[in-house]
Parts: C-alpha cells; sequence; structure tokens
C-alpha cells in the first residue's frame, strides 16, 4: 500500500503532467492561429530608383527653385493610423519647401476596446503610424485633432491615401464634418490613392471628375462620381491621384490651384 507522501508526490506529477499537456495544447493551436512574419514593403529609396520612376526621383531631388510661390498658404493633412508614408511626407515636404504652413490633422485619440487585444504605445496619443504598402514602418506627429480645426483656420485639405487610413478617416464625425463644411466653401480638397473614398463617406462626390486608386474606382463611381484612370484629375476645388508614382503630379497640381487664388 502507498504512503500519504507517494499519493501526494504522484498527484503533483499528475498535475505538472496535465500543465504540460494544456501549454502544448495552446501552443498548437496559436501555431494554427498565427501566419509567418513575411510582409511586402515600398521603401521610398526602393520606389524612387525603381524602373520607369525618374521623373518621381527627379521630382524630389532637384532643388526647389522659388520658396516662396506658396507663402501665406495654410494647408491640413487630415491622416489617420494606417497611412502611406510617401503619400504623405512627400507633399508635406514640397509644400513646405515652397512656403506653404502645413499642419498635420489626426482625429481625436480613441483606443479601441481592451477585448479587441490591440496593444497600442503611448505615443499614439501625439502620432500616427505610417506604412510601406501594407507593413508599418514608423510614426509622425500631428498637430491638431479634427475636433479643434475649423474652415477658417486653412486654404486647401489633403488627404494621403494608405490601405487603412481612410477607413479610420471616414468613420470620424468631426473629420466627415470638416470635410462637407470645406467644400461647400469652395476651398480645395485634395486626395490621393485611396484617400477618395473619404470623399465618398462625405457625399461631396456626385457628378464630380476625379480619379483614385484601382480598386476604388468602382467605389467612386457608386458614390455619384465620374472616373477616369488618369495621374490627376482637377475638377473645380476637388483635385484627385491613384497612387505613389503620382505623388510629383499631384503636387504640382495642389501648386498651380493654390498658386492662382
Amino acid at each position: 500500500m502507498k504512503n500519504l507522501k507517494q499519493v501526494i508526490a504522484a498527484g503533483l506529477v499528475g498535475t505538472a503532467l496535465s500543465a504540460d499537456a494544456q501549454m502544448n495544447h495552446e501552443l498548437s493551436v496559436m501555431n494554427q492561429l498565427a501566419t509567418p512574419s513575411h510582409v511586402s514593403v515600398m521603401p521610398v529609396s526602393q520606389l524612387l530608383n525603381a524602373p520607369g520612376n525618374e521623373a518621381l526621383r527627379d521630382f524630389f531631388f532637384t532643388p526647389v527653385k522659388d520658396k516662396t510661390v506658396l507663402k501665406g498658404k495654410k494647408i491640413a493633412v487630415l491622416a489617420a493610423d494606417g497611412f502611406e508614408e510617401i503619400e504623405l511626407t512627400g507633399p508635406v515636404w514640397y509644400f513646405r519647401e515652397l512656403g506653404a504652413q502645413v499642419d498635420i490633422i489626426a482625429p481625436k485619440f480613441n483606443p479601441a476596446p481592451a477585448r479587441y487585444g490591440l496593444s497600442t504605445p503611448e505615443m499614439a496619443k501625439t502620432h500616427i503610424m505610417a506604412i510601406q504598402y501594407l507593413q508599418p514602418v514608423g510614426w509622425i506627429k500631428f498637430d491638431r485633432t479634427a475636433d479643434q480645426i475649423k474652415v477658417s483656420d486653412y486654404d486647401a485639405v489633403f488627404i494621403p491615401g494608405g490601405a487603412w487610413n481612410p477607413d479610420n478617416l471616414r468613420y470620424d464625425k468631426d473629420i466627415i464634418k470638416f470635410i462637407q463644411d470645406f467644400n461647400k466653401s469652395g476651398k480645395l480638397i485634395a486626395a490621393i490613392c485611396h484617400a477618395p473614398v473619404v470623399l465618398a463617406s462625405a457625399d461631396i462626390l456626385k457628378g464630380r471628375k476625379l480619379t483614385g486608386y484601382w480598386n476604388i474606382q468602382i467605389d467612386l463611381k457608386n458614390a455619384g462620381g465620374i472616373v477616369s484612370d488618369q495621374p490627376v484629375v482637377v475638377d473645380a476645388n476637388i483635385i484627385t491621384s491613384r497612387h505613389p508614382i503620382d505623388v510629383a503630379d499631384f503636387s504640382r497640381a495642389v501648386e498651380s490651384w493654390l498658386a492662382k487664388k
């Protein structure tokens, strides 16, 4: 007959084996839920040096001659987490080189519910996340939030694209209301890549000529827009483009529109 110590020891071994079995089961499940970390990226250097993008490279590396073209102009960049890096940093760099004041405006910080399981860094309260194609790559500080601005503050609004930046923007009531009011003022609204869907959510595209990223062109048509596949489309106070490769043409179109005002 086993003594008490043997019985207790056997029980502890059984418990340990049970815990190990549970851990192995959980690891097995986790391995099936998770996927290997292999992602596509679009580094700025690779984009500028890609065959066919020589004009885009020249746009950034040719010094701006007249740095007063947009002096006195104020431009609001509406952006949220998931903006395409070059579609924000490229035009912002250019407009500032031309003398414009450029403010980056983000939706008011609204953390996801705990049950979503998202880990958000503290800097998300003051910064928004950039992506290159679909890969998060960095953060940029914003100047104000959408609930702090009014139409009279700016001469133009610019919205970069990105895979999920527009979805974050189109869900924000302050952003949508600001765009609607800005459109009524007749001031410039510029959007590139996926960003025109934000204008669709603001319901300002009916009968307007525009373009956008190839995957969303059907959405723009469904919103009442007259869509064409061109690098840049200008219709009154709305300027749109399709893709990061159009950043130079897009930026020059914004420059031209503002310089005439």
